[in-house]
């Protein structure tokens, strides 16, 4: 069954797309105050665990990213309300900078929507399989072969070489753990999206 088209199922992809954006084009200063480093916030520049996912490499980094953005949206927009998705985003993001912090030492730098997407897509898919759509299994299964092949074999040169820089594999994996584990501490969030539905 089709979903009708609601303007705030795409509000907060929208501001988060923006905040990218605006990002982008204050480039390079926006990397040097906002980029994920290590030392930075060992120095106690702590929004720099949020900031770094708004900030990329390059102008290709940045569009596919864009892209990777605007693909969640159209496969999970039903999910999505504007607080929603941000708060999702958020702390698919937090995740993402706090597993690369604690365990992955040796990645000082980190810039790039990617990690977060990774948490928003598992959650979303896992969203799909709490409603009983059963295509959210195999998105799941997807992300899950994704990141292990990643984790195993690392990723595509020619997707460091697009976007100046090494793909940061361990994001992935803890976005996508982030996501997998905001889903389970937040029960009640598919019941009332599944009411609002009914």
């Amino acid at each position: 069954m089709l979903t009708k088209f609601k303007l705030s199922y795409y509000t907060g992809p929208f501001v988060i797309a923006c905040l990218v954006l605006i990002a982008g084009y204050f480039e390079p200063l926006s990397s040097e105050w906002l980029a994920y480093d290590r030392y930075a916030i060992e120095g106690m520049e702590t929004w720099r665990l949020f900031t770094g996912n708004l900030v990329h490499t390059n102008f290709n980094h940045l569009m596919l990213n864009l892209a990777g953005l605007i693909l969640l949206t159209l496969l999970h927009f039903p999910h999505y309300r504007p607080l929603r998705f941000i708060k999702v985003f958020t702390w698919c993001a937090l995740g993402t900078s706090l597993g690369i912090y604690f365990f992955s030492p040796t990645l000082i730098g980190y810039a790039g929507l990617s990690g977060a997407l990774h948490g928003v897509f598992v959650w979303g898919a896992c969203m799909d399989i709490r409603k009983k759509i059963n295509s959210g299994w195999l998105l799941l299964a997807g992300v899950i072969g994704k990141i292990t092949y990643e984790q195993m074999f690392g990723s595509a040169q020619e997707i460091a070489d697009l976007i100046n820089a090494t793909v940061a594999i361990d994001a992935h994996l803890y976005g996508g753990i982030a996501g997998f584990m905001l889903f389970l501490i937040m029960p009640g969030l598919g019941m009332k999206l599944a009411k609002k539905s009914a």
